[in-house]
């Protein structure tokens, strides 16, 4: 592989594609004609519709606004919205897991689970566009957007569109970050975090457009059927999983990152979500959702692991959340919504982290330690409060309230990107002890498939991880699909004063990387135990010798094998913050949009307001 130079940008991209670096052209050159085809398409159908030259994409529309209640350029592109996700959804789970379980791929047409993803990914774009060439002579709800002189269009329509069109671009921009970084094995790399992140975020478009169509009908909604409440509930749901992606890593057991993240994202994931679909949908709303939250994520970690034989992932239950969320709706509290949402996001943070961690300590590989209980409040108290009073927002909304006054509105909105944006900066702060070292002593055990050996460590200095540490493991990844999956943990029992040893043999074979690994306050850190030659990134086999003295050094150089670090500082962060740029730009379009409708909407009767409110 040639190394990258920022000497010429032509350098960059003459880096290999396959290996280390970006994909190959012919799958460059590929997907850039069926996506070229796929527009061309779409936009020719588009021009037929509304042209009334075609009768066929207006007839389906009306059977689905049949079927839901709701207009055909709701119902349809609601419809098409459920297979996008789910598609997604899938795609996404099945490719952390091959990479976990077998290391990189060799391009994006190389992986099976990229299929899934790419046309999940196109499906939402279309779903959005959908609902904006869908209305013909007729204005979607009092907040639509007009494009020309008879072209109005809903506002959830583009927001869906530009989440579609966000995560999509995410493809491009990970092979050219590829082609100058090398590949990061992370999920929290920049470019796929807006791959998924598109993806998530486009359920408040999907909920904003749903509104939409309830305001657009004339004279007083009428309630919704038993049947498309549990079907609101569920897109509720969708929005957990939405928001809950970014920890998947930690679901997995491969995490890249400290512990102390995890709560944080669980509090504002479930605090944000549960607590709008309490406001919007009243009694139970919050616990039917995590309710279907799990099954998709139950029927989908079975459909990877068990069934196509990937490792298999555990996920947050957010039962606790959504148990204090209902009963906190008990109280007179609901009728204020900006406080309910507050205090219901402090009590996610609290009450319910505490009782998710009875889940975590249970199913996870790296439970919580009591240790990090202090950060981890510190994070996740502020960020669950601000989650909460945004997702009280939300449900105003979507309850034909309004929002409060622009001033705190917006006051909420960019404290809690701020406060979101200090709680990751902290938790992504690790330090590498200097002059650390681990002394590992390995004995045969019985082959299986190759070379597999106990390990006795001994750690230098011995108080490098505390008596409650984040964890002390052997991590052994991408094996490939012969042995555990390729993918095994072992969670090191305590002999002494930084000595530990296995619980079981461990491998060091094959295509097998395994690694010893702390992680204790913000202490993370790693040392290599085997590391198979890669000739593909140009790097020799780090044997497993029967015994060793290694130096710590940071868990990015193991784990992230591939990535090229012969790059200046600020082209790393210029480009970290492009992507920045362009996920902060979603985050205000969708504040932008769902202020649009709030204004537009304020005051509709909706049969389905169970309590009176105070919006004052």
């Amino acid at each position: 592989m040639s190394q990258v130079t920022v000497t010429s940008s032509s350098l960059i991209f003459a880096q290999s594609g396959g290996e280390g670096g970006g994909a190959a052209f012919d799958q460059i050159i590929g997907i850039t004609v069926a996506t070229a085809v796929i527009t061309i398409g779409l936009l020719w159908i588009a021009y037929l519709h509304r042209a009334r030259k075609i009768t066929w994409l207006q007839s389906i529309a009306d059977a689905a606004g049949r079927k839901l209640d709701r207009p055909a350029w709701v119902a349809l592109p609601l419809f098409t919205f459920v297979g996008t996700i789910l598609t997604a959804f899938f795609g996404f789970i099945w490719d952390v897991s091959l990479h976990i379980g077998r290391g990189r791929d060799d391009g994006p047409l190389a992986n099976p689970a990229h299929y899934f993803i790419l046309v999940g990914l196109f499906l939402l774009f279309i779903t959005g566009m959908l609902a904006m060439i869908l209305p013909r002579d007729e204005k979607p709800g009092p907040a639509a957007l007009k494009i020309t002189r008879t072209w109005y269009v809903p506002v959830g329509g583009v927001l869906v569109a530009g989440a579609g069109l966000y995560a999509l671009i995410g493809f491009p921009l990970d092979d050219v970050w590829h082609r100058i970084f090398g590949q990061d094995v992370t999920l929290w790399g920049p470019t796929h975090l807006m791959l998924i992140g598109g993806a998530g975020l486009s359920l408040i478009g999907v909920l904003l457009l749903d509104f939409e169509g309830r305001a657009a009908k004339t004279g007083e909604t009428a309630a919704d059927s038993r049947l498309i409440w549990f079907l609101r509930c569920g897109t509720f749901g969708g929005l957990i999983i939405g928001l809950s992606v970014f920890q998947i890593e930690y679901d997995f057991g491969v995490e890249q990152f400290r512990l102390v993240l995890q709560p944080m994202m669980i509090a504002g994931a479930a605090a944000f979500a549960l607590v709008a679909a309490r406001i919007v949908l009243g009694p139970f709303a919050a616990l039917v959702a995590v309710a279907v939250a799990g099954v998709v994520r139950a029927v989908t970690a079975l459909m990877v692991g068990p069934v196509l034989g990937a490792p298999t992932n555990v996920f947050e239950l957010c039962l606790g959340a959504a148990v204090v969320i209902e009963l906190l709706a008990l109280t007179p509290l609901i009728k204020n919504r900006v406080a309910f949402g507050a205090v219901g996001g402090f009590l996610v943070a609290t009450v319910g982290l505490w009782l998710e961690s009875l889940w975590i300590d249970a199913m996870y590989l790296y439970p919580w330690p009591t240790s990090m209980w202090p950060e981890a409040l510190a994070m996740a108290v502020p960020v669950g409060i601000a989650a909460g009073a945004c997702g009280a927002l939300l449900g105003r909304v979507l309850r034909s309230e309004g929002l409060p006054r622009p001033a705190l509105s917006r006051t909420i909105v960019v404290a809690t990107v701020l406060v979101i944006g200090g709680a990751t900066a902290n938790g992504l702060i690790a330090t590498v002890p200097e002059n650390a070292t681990a002394t590992v002593v390995l004995t045969d055990a019985a082959p299986d498939g190759g070379r597999m050996v106990n390990a006795e460590a001994t750690i230098d200095p011995p108080d490098l991880a505390s008596d409650d540490p984040a964890w002390v493991s052997i991590l052994s990844w991408q094996g490939g699909p012969d042995l555990d999956n390729g993918f095994t943990v072992d969670n090191l029992e305590r002999t002494g004063p930084g000595t530990y040893r296995t619980n079981e043999p461990v491998p060091v074979h094959g295509t097998w990387k395994t690694l010893l690994r702390v992680q204790d306050g913000r202490t993370m850190t790693a040392v290599p135990i085997f590391l198979p030659s890669d000739p593909g990134i140009g790097a020799e086999e780090l044997p497993a010798e029967s015994s060793f003295t290694r130096e710590f050094v940071p868990e990015i150089t193991i784990l992230q094998r591939e990535r090229n670090f012969d790059h200046p500082n600020w082209l790393f962060a210029a480009a970290s913050l492009v992507v920045l740029a362009c996920t902060l730009a979603l985050v205000t379009a969708l504040a932008w949009g769902a202020g649009r409708i709030g204004k537009y909407t304020r005051g509709q009767a909706t049969a389905d307001t169970r309590e009176d409110v105070n919006v004052t």
